[in-house]
């Protein structure tokens, strides 16, 4: 009786894993990024639900780098110059549409452990907000790109429970490994769209 016990999980084990096998490489590309566009038109999802695009349907041109940031799906989208490495990252969006921006706008600036003072719009919300210097509690995480809009950014964030959700009073936010990925990625002139 033991043995027939041991053969039936051994079984069930090894079936299992073949499920598994078989459905791994469409979970891989999913988590690398690799959506694509079936036949070039409509809309193409991943498994984490981010809506593909094109950097043709935005810019004429890649330039040094580009970056889509779509909220509608919370995901930035970048490219290099040559348009051979392609990313995707989850992100976090505005918390509502007074506060999401949309249009062209590029990177001014980069710092590594930036400070954050919070604008007057955001005391007038929270008055207990205060500046906060570098550190694991500033909302900036750990790498910020500043953008020709003023109080606009794209930055890591120490709260990884913001990423996917609208949280932000504006910006993109990044995990931050993911955000130290991008910023070595991005020169100051990097184009940007928010749709």
């Amino acid at each position: 009786m033991t043995d027939k016990h041991l053969n039936r999980r051994a079984i069930l084990g090894t079936s299992i894993a073949a499920v598994g096998a078989l459905a791994a490489p469409g979970l891989l590309r999913a988590q690398d990024g690799g959506i694509r566009a079936e036949g070039g038109a409509g809309v193409s999802r991943n498994l984490s639900s981010f809506a593909s695009q094109r950097w043709q349907d935005h810019f004429e041109s890649l330039g040094q780098a580009t970056i889509v940031a779509d909220t509608g799906s919370r995901a930035l989208h970048y490219w290099n110059a040559t348009g051979d490495d392609y990313r995707v990252y989850p992100t976090s969006v505005p918390l509502s549409e007074e506060l999401t921006r949309r249009g062209y706008t590029e990177i001014v600036r980069k710092r590594e452990a930036p400070d954050w003072t919070p604008t007057q719009s955001m005391v007038e919300r929270n008055p207990d907000l205060r500046y906060m210097p570098p550190g694991p509690d500033n909302p900036l995480g750990t790498h910020a790109m500043y953008l020709t809009w003023p109080a606009y950014l794209i930055h890591g964030t120490h709260d990884t429970r913001k990423i996917g959700r609208p949280s932000s009073d504006g910006c993109i936010g990044l995990y931050n490994e993911k955000i130290a990925e991008l910023f070595a990625l991005c020169p100051i002139g990097t184009q940007v769209r928010f749709i």
